[in-house]
């Protein structure tokens, strides 16, 4: 795997990973000799054919689904939209009403803010405190009108995992359509989406060591076609036209095929230096707040997401970046006007706590070395940051 800058710490995998060697090797042909059309009929394209067919193969294995069940797109944000506009518009002489949450990506959001301006009504699910969905109340907003539920697998800011396979048994005992976004958890995660209760499942290869600019929608053999956003030339199955991101899809496939033989030591080994850094963390900054589950087995392995107030999370991202310390922060700054994060909201902390977040996101390259470093360091920087905002006040 490509290592990032030394004597940097990279702890931001949740926006981004490096791009794998294996999976660069795997590309490099692709972008090279074989670089034919796969909907050309000649030699080029035929082989180009055969290895976008044998990556859609792979990626469904992997997966737990069949191959004609893998819709590839440019990322999870089409994905999302797809599935989302997609479905909606497809089936809006059903209905006109969509269930989601108050913490999904924004991707999510976004789309069903675009479907309220359509006409179409939009439940935002409350959460708890940890940011869990309750089946009750998921059930509780279920209409004769509502035609798709959109709920986030593992949140990608505070890391709480759904239970998608309870709340997937509660829309389909009323019939109600299931997308899930489960960027930050394939590859971190095992996943057989034929025995999940779910219909349409968006995933992305730049959070598991792949290229930016490719995902893919799975979209269950049986349930309701979306209506295409891209049309043209009917790549697809006509759902996404376009000629197909091959080097790309080639390096999805070999990212996840990658990222699925490492989970059984992986994924435990995140949750160990998970559980480590967030009793550090207490420790050298006993003020801290955590957002998102206690139990690390609710969390996304490796996500740790914790608030420092009264600092504001976008100094302290600024901080620790000339420390060599890549995390990120939840918030936005919009004109110069530091927003509070609208997950942590959800979660009905003050705003307070929602400007003071940091998202810490481990990966291959983590160790329990440089997690000691960071939260050592983060005592020091805090103090400075009280002080000069106290000073300017």
């Amino acid at each position: 795997m490509s290592s990032t800058v030394p004597n940097r710490i990279y702890l931001d995998h949740a926006a981004t990973t490096p791009l794998d060697e294996r999976v660069k090797s795997a590309m490099l042909p692709f972008l090279e000799d074989r670089f034919g059309n796969p909907s050309s009929l000649h030699y080029w394209g035929r082989q180009a054919r055969k290895a976008l067919e044998e990556a859609r193969q792979s990626i469904a294995e992997n997966l737990g689904a069949h191959a004609q069940e893998m819709v590839f797109t440019s990322g999870a944000t089409e994905a999302d939209n797809l599935a989302v506009i997609g479905v909606a518009q497809a089936l809006q002489a059903k209905g006109r009403h969509i269930i989601t949450t108050g913490i999904e990506h924004a991707a999510v959001d976004s789309a069903c803010q675009l479907l309220e301006t359509q006409g179409w009504e939009v439940t935002r699910l409350p959460v708890d405190q940890d940011g869990f969905v309750s089946p009750e109340t998921l059930k509780a907003a279920i209409r004769p009108d509502t035609v798709l539920a959109s709920i986030i697998h593992g949140n990608n800011e505070i890391g709480t995992i759904q239970p998608i396979e309870t709340l997937g048994n509660v829309l389909r005992e009323h019939g109600v359509l299931f997308h899930v976004d489960a960027v930050q958890t394939i590859g971190k995660l095992p996943f057989q989406l034929s025995q999940l209760p779910v219909d349409y499942l968006s995933l992305s290869a730049h959070k598991i060591y792949g290229p930016k600019g490719v995902g893919a929608l799975y979209i269950r053999e049986g349930a309701p076609l979306p209506l295409p956003l891209i049309v043209g030339g009917g790549q697809e199955q006509n759902l996404r036209s376009g000629t197909e991101n091959l080097a790309g899809i080639v390096g999805l496939a070999k990212a996840l095929e990658i990222a699925v033989s490492m989970l059984p030591t992986e994924m435990p080994r995140l949750r160990e230096l998970q559980e480590r850094f967030m009793q550090q963390v207490l420790h050298h900054v006993p003020a801290a707040e955590l957002n998102g589950p206690r139990d690390v087995s609710q969390r996304v392995p490796g996500n740790v997401h914790f608030s420092f107030p009264p600092v504001e999370g976008e100094a302290l991202v600024l901080r620790l970046d000339l420390k060599g310390i890549a995390v990120s922060s939840g918030s936005a700054c919009h004109s110069a006007v530091i927003e509070p994060s609208r997950i942590v909201k959800a979660l009905e902390k003050s705003d307070e706590i929602a400007r003071s977040t940091v998202r810490f996101s481990m990966g291959r390259s983590t160790t329990a070395e440089q997690l000691q470093t960071v939260a050592t360091t983060l005592p020091e920087i805090l103090k400075k940051l009280s002080k000069k905002q106290t000073a300017s006040a």
